[in-house]
């Protein structure tokens, strides 16, 4: 209960920052064009609020509904459907009255403000904690790839050299790169020393995803039996938590990735699982669980098997490699949905509770602004998709209007507005479903 409790406020003040700070976008610039904003809310305040306060010409609250938040800003069709204000005759400080130019920063506004937090705190981070990073040499055992990775030519144990020619010196994104990176070739170091250029089909990402080979490289990592957990697989077959596992249908185990790869590319099956006990050998039956695990708890044997580095940067350093990094987390981020719009990809979509789980277990300042300055990118791009009720369906009419010089009548923009809502909460809806069935039945 702990730990969901610290997840759950690490959730609630991220989204908390980063709703305050998108509406603010919008509140700004319509105020800066005399625009006059009635509400200003964190959390939707569906029949009541928590707390309320009218300043100026601004309700300023919090809701009870924390599914996000909004600016009610004069003149304007949004998700507050106010249609008696849309019949009374145009006034000078209504959104409707400003020219589209005006109308079309102050919709901009917030994902400008997404976009711009999460480059900021991305620099924030590195100038404040720097990075760790992992080269070639500091994979003490090599790589374990997939199934997948070695029909492309990859073998147990390689290192990266470089990928397109480009020396390789942080591994912990290679996974990242074959998912969402265009790469043409990877050079690899064998474990006997020879090095091998290998080519990466277009398609590599694809091939992953739909295989379910995700990591598709992890560090290899030398490990002796904890425990076996009661009544599984396992423990039925006689599996004792002082036995050394020797091989599994004959091939050996040398690291923890030799056995999840043969339980993973067996099935669910019947396998020959060779153990050492009392310095004798002896082969046990095991049949997998239908995720093709065996029910047993693990502890590396070896702390220094991936060696971790640190590189600090000077304010101007972070700057540039804070730039750069918000770059890629945008461009990764828009690369994904490839996969997302596949039924693969549409069951593994997530909602409140999947977002929660992407914080840590223990309050960790820098984990909480990586995730903050992610889930600002996010809601950024989420934000721009030109659906009606979104940010970036207004920018969709807006920019039509500006381009055609005719503007979308009232009537039009309040059905738009509905279809778009109901599309959002089927999605809210959809999301969360897929949350409470993973966890009913994962």
């Amino acid at each position: 209960m702990t730990i969901i409790l610290i997840k759950a406020a690490q959730l609630f003040l991220s989204l908390s920052i980063l709703i305050v700070l998108h509406e603010l976008g919008h509140f700004i610039p319509a105020k800066l064009f005399g625009t006059r904003v009635e509400k200003f809310y964190l959390f939707f305040d569906v029949k009541f609020s928590l707390f309320k306060k009218k300043i100026g010409d601004t309700v300023y609250g919090i809701g009870w509904l924390p599914l996000g938040g909004y600016v009610k800003i004069a003149g304007m069709i949004d998700e507050s459907m106010d249609k008696d204000q849309m019949a009374q005759p145009p006034k000078p400080w209504e959104f409707r009255t400003k020219p589209a130019w005006q109308r079309l920063i102050i919709m901009l506004g917030g994902v400008f403000v997404n976009f711009v937090l999460g480059f900021v705190i991305y620099m924030m981070i590195l100038f404040v904690w720097g990075t760790n990073y992992a080269t070639k040499d500091d994979i003490k055992y090599g790589f374990a790839v997939t199934k997948t990775m070695e029909q492309q030519g990859f073998q147990q144990g390689d290192r990266i050299v470089s990928v397109d020619d480009t020396p390789f010196h942080e591994m912990e994104d290679i996974n990242t790169y074959l998912l969402f990176r265009d790469i043409n070739t990877i050079t690899v170091e064998r474990e006997n020393g020879d090095i091998a250029n290998l080519t990466v089909p277009e398609d590599i990402g694809t091939q992953l995803f739909e295989a379910g080979d995700l990591p598709a490289m992890t560090p290899r990592r030398p490990f002796q039996l904890d425990s076996v957990v009661p009544e599984s697989p396992a423990a039925k077959a006689g599996l004792l938590a002082t036995d050394e596992l020797v091989a599994i249908n004959g091939k050996a185990i040398n690291f923890l990735s030799d056995l999840t790869y043969t339980l993973k590319n067996t099935g669910i099956t019947a396998m020959d699982l060779e153990i050492r006990r009392n310095g004798e050998n002896k082969i046990l039956k095991v049949t997998p669980n239908e995720d093709f695990t065996i029910g047993i708890v693990t502890t590396g044997t070896d702390p220094d098997y991936v060696k971790i580095s640190h590189r600090d940067y000077s304010l101007g350093e972070s700057i540039t490699k804070g730039a750069s990094l918000g770059y890629w987390k945008i461009k990764d981020y828009l690369a994904q949905f490839q996969y997302i719009f596949t039924k693969k990809g549409a069951a593994q979509v997530g909602g409140f509770a999947a977002i929660g789980n992407m914080f840590p277990a223990s309050w960790n300042w820098k984990a909480f602004w990586e995730i903050t300055a992610f889930l600002s990118i996010m809601l950024g791009v989420l934000n721009l998709m030109p659906i009606p009720a979104l940010d970036g369906g207004h920018v969709m009419f807006l920019l039509y209007e500006i381009v055609s010089g005719r503007k979308p009548g009232d009537k039009f923009m309040e059905y738009a507005q509905l279809i778009g809502f109901i599309l959002l909460i089927s999605l809210v809806l959809f999301a969360n479903g897929n949350d409470i069935y993973k966890a009913i039945f994962n």
